[in-house]
């Protein structure tokens, strides 16, 4: 079958460097490596997190009042619709159930074209950090019609495929995990002069923290365990990676720690191999490519017990896991390895055998091949 095109909606494609953004770009360089036509639309910008990849369509958009780097995209203008009728797509890829989202959802059941939909943000559990929760109900109640409407939903991990289950979300479920680039992210960026240049000695265990810094990642508890963990340990460094909003009210509650700022290429590589241990409280998330990419160096995580983190982190093997907010239960775990070199390096190694399975290759093959199912079935 040679008839696969294409079109991609998201909520986020460019203007924030995260986990969706760089998921689907790398779809999209999949795509056209294998010469599938494929379209994108996301929110408009004016200065890019990375450079997009692919035909990016970019739809009017507003950033959200509290969080602005957050924006939402607005309407389809006529000129795009006009674009995405001449593109003629056969398969629809909503990654947001956003106002963009429902329009691709719309339009798709008008023209008869297959629509699926990847779970790359689970946005019920953003709620509490804006107390929202009473919106809860709501939310799910959404989230139910619109992936419903869909003929599949793609999801990171068992884990998260299980929690939808449990809210009664069962349509045409399939699993589309994450990779990871096992020669980038790899024990080899490791070196000595790199912990030197910040005042990292070779006795000194790295526990880090990597993501974008906001709230809704549980950063009470990183500043809590790091402040605990630093008091104790005169040999620990806590390393914090990454840029946001929550940055400087980080760098005022958690004065010890080291604040790397934003890294990206051979320096996040190097951010992950210099350090010892992965330490992720968040349960905001669907799989947790940080903690995939710590393991890839060979981290041990210790992450919370959510879904997606519980997936690919195995407790006591490559690491651990803690129910979410037991800032104890975080202490512990991180002392147990702290403390017991040679556990730590079993761990290591563990770590980065485990994910020697995670092919960027194989999971981006698994996902064209299901879209090539889905055709299939309506002939």
């Amino acid at each position: 079958m040679n008839n696969l095109r294409v079109a991609i909606f998201t909520g986020n494609y460019a203007h924030i460097r995260d986990g969706v953004s760089l998921t689907l770009n790398r779809l999209v360089s999949h795509l056209e490596s294998e010469n599938i036509p494929v379209l994108i639309f996301g929110p408009s910008f004016e200065y890019p997190a990375l450079r997009p990849k692919g035909e990016f369509l970019q739809v009017p958009s507003v950033a959200l009042p509290m969080r602005t780097e957050y924006r939402v995209s607005l309407y389809m203008p006529l000129p795009y619709a006009d674009r995405l009728r001449e593109f003629n797509p056969t398969i629809i890829h909503i990654a947001s159930p956003d106002f963009l989202g429902l329009w691709a959802l719309r339009f798709a059941k008008k023209n008869g074209i297959r629509v699926v939909s990847s779970y790359h943000t689970h946005f019920p559990n953003y709620l509490k950090y804006y107390k929202l929760n009473a919106f809860e109900p709501l939310v799910w109640k959404y989230l139910k019609w619109f992936y419903g409407s869909c003929d599949r939903l793609f999801v990171p991990s068992q884990s998260m495929l299980e929690k939808l289950r449990n809210n009664d979300i069962r349509k045409g479920l399939e699993i589309w995990s994450r990779g990871v680039d096992t020669d980038r992210f790899s024990p080899d960026h490791r070196s000595e002069e790199w912990r030197s240049k910040y005042g990292i000695d070779p006795d000194d265990v790295v526990v880090l923290f990597l993501s974008r810094l906001v709230w809704e990642k549980d950063l009470g508890t990183v500043i809590e365990v790091g402040n605990y963990l630093l008091q104790k340990y005169a040999h620990v460094k806590i390393m914090i990676g990454g840029e946001g909003p929550a940055r400087k009210e980080m760098q005022r509650r958690l004065p010890g720690a080291i604040f790397t700022g934003f890294v990206g290429g051979i320096d996040l590589y190097q951010v992950y191999a210099n350090s010892d241990l992965f330490f992720f409280p968040s349960e905001t998330e669907t799989f947790g490519n940080v903690t995939l990419e710590a393991l890839s160096s060979g981290v041990p995580a210790v992450v919370a017990k959510a879904v997606g983190s519980s997936s690919i982190v195995k407790d006591g093997e490559n690491g651990f896991l803690v129910e979410p907010g037991d800032k104890a239960g975080f202490e512990a775990c991180l002392t147990k390895l702290i403390t017991d070199g040679d556990r730590r390096r079993e761990m290591s190694e563990n770590a980065r055998t485990w994910a020697m399975d995670f092919k960027w290759e194989k999971v981006m093959d698994k996902l064209v091949s299901d879209y090539r199912v889905l055709l299939e079935d309506r002939e």
